[in-house]
């Protein structure tokens, strides 16, 4: 199950990537992420061990982060309790309106009770996070890029 968001934002490509890159803070500021710890870092890629919760589901996993720097970041894993987790962040300039932030979600979970339930809540999920983006970067940067 893909689900994608989208929308522009009036602040730079480096600016978003950043926020998006800095996964660390991502329980500060997205609903249900309760942990996000790097735990090694190679180059462009860092391995990460999360606990997020959608509803009544809880996921811990670790996730692999590939950032190309700025326009995509791509995040992966297969470990438990994943079949497929893809979520690909992905950020382009928008000339004079700042620049068009894009998050895929593909997520299949090995049980098909838990995937049922996060097929359900998926497609909230990604828009929250659009929108905790956005309103992180409107806290951040006060002033849009321009």
């Amino acid at each position: 199950m893909i689900e994608k968001v989208s929308g522009v934002l009036p602040f730079s490509c480096e600016q978003m990537f950043d926020l998006a890159a800095d996964i660390e803070r991502y329980p500060e500021f997205l609903t249900g992420w309760i942990s996000a710890r790097i735990q090694k870092r190679e180059s462009n890629i860092c391995y990460v061990d999360q606990v997020v919760g959608l509803g009544p589901v809880r996921l811990q996993f670790t996730s692999k982060a590939v950032f190309h720097r700025p326009q995509r970041i791509e995040v992966t894993s297969t470990e438990a309790p994943f079949r497929q987790f893809r979520l690909a962040w992905l950020v382009a300039a928008v000339p004079s309106a700042g620049c068009r932030v894009s998050v895929a979600a593909d997520i299949v979970l090995q049980s098909d009770i838990m995937q049922h339930i996060v097929r359900r809540i998926l497609p909230t999920a990604v828009e929250d996070i659009v929108t905790a983006f956005e309103a992180r970067a409107r806290r951040l940067y006060a002033r849009p890029a321009g």
